[in-house]
């Protein structure tokens, strides 16, 4: 028995050092540069931290220098600073900010693309003024670009008449930059809350990048879509004056929405969705937040919004037609 434990104690200690040693290399791997200095640092820390605890007697030495030489780089890690100021691509440049006194709030640099290509487009920007109190409604976006299994996320805030304000909380990507969703998850993006027209967000989306846009009409007392809203507002304040880095897992377009809203959501709660988000439409669903006289694949098909936005192209009318036959709202 006592050797069944011994032999179970060492694999679990065996699993900690390779796991630790897998995040460190990826680490090196992902952030370190030129390629020839990244290598000879990823086998000097493999060799140093496995070989010590294989070797070194008493074992706990060994594995003192393996938790050494790991703490050593998670320092380093965690020491990276995020920064406003780089060479970033030009549709990630501006950041966004807002002035709030009381009900009435001025958004500045509302991002309004025009696009010819994907890739090729010109950036405007524009300040806007509006009234707190003729914020009602709330809508989610769903966007596909591969994978069912995972979606970018974004909330859209509607002041009637067709009025709307998106938001996309995305990677804030340098100029020549790829995204990557290893790179993700150490520390290579900063964080930016992009705030733009839907004709841009959305219309990017559909018509150029040719992914698969979801519009659901949110069920949420308009008490609780102005301080969603707001909370919104003031991240993005923050984050123009103390940059955040983005994270694949825990800062993401999805966690960074429930953030914002689960302070109001008295239904929310941990669930494996908010990971593969392609799915996090159903657990909405399930919480009573979208139409509930229709089933969820009924629902979900009748909120696809491609060829209504491709319709609509550069309509001034572009929220409104994308909106059109869209389920309405129980009460």
């Amino acid at each position: 028995m006592r050797k069944k434990i011994k032999y179970i104690g060492l694999f679990c200690l065996w699993l900690v050092i390779c796991l630790m040693t897998v995040w460190a290399v990826s680490a090196i791997w992902v952030i370190q540069s030129p390629s020839t200095v990244r290598s000879v640092m990823i086998v000097l820390y493999s060799l140093g931290a496995l070989m010590p605890p294989l070797l070194l007697r008493p074992r706990w030495r060994g594995v003192a220098v393996s938790g050494v030489l790991f703490g050593g780089v998670l320092i380093w890690f965690l020491s990276l600073p995020p920064s406003n100021n780089r060479d970033w691509q030009p549709d990630l440049a501006v950041l966004p900010w807002a002035e709030i006194a009381g009900d009435k709030i001025v958004l500045h640099n509302v991002r309004n693309c025009d696009y010819r290509t994907e890739t090729d487009f010109t950036c405007h920007y524009y300040n806007r003024g509006i009234d707190l109190a003729k914020l009602q409604t709330v809508d989610l976006f769903l966007v596909y670009w591969g994978s069912p299994h995972i979606a970018h996320t974004m909330l859209s805030f509607g002041f009637g008449e067709g009025a709307t304000v998106c938001f996309s909380i995305e990677t804030r990507k340098e100029k020549g930059e790829n995204y990557s969703a290893v790179k993700g998850f150490f520390r290579q993006y900063e964080k930016i809350y992009v705030m733009a027209d839907e004709r841009d967000l959305v219309r990017l989306r559909t018509n150029y990048r040719h992914e698969d846009v979801y519009l659901y009409r949110l069920k949420v007392a308009p008490e609780t879509v102005r301080k969603v809203f707001l909370d919104y507002l003031l991240e993005m304040n923050r984050l123009k004056e103390q940059p955040e880095w983005y994270n694949a897992l825990t800062a993401n377009c999805t966690t960074s929405i429930r953030q914002h809203t689960v302070p109001y959501n008295p239904e929310a709660r941990l669930d494996w969705r908010l990971v593969l988000n392609g799915y996090i439409d159903q657990m909405i669903y399930e919480q009573g937040l979208f139409s509930s006289e229709l089933s969820f694949t009924a629902l979900k098909e009748a909120s696809y919004i491609n060829e209504k936005a491709q319709t609509a192209d550069h309509s001034a009318d572009f929220s409104q037609l994308i909106r059109a036959r869209l389920p309405i709202l129980s009460d």
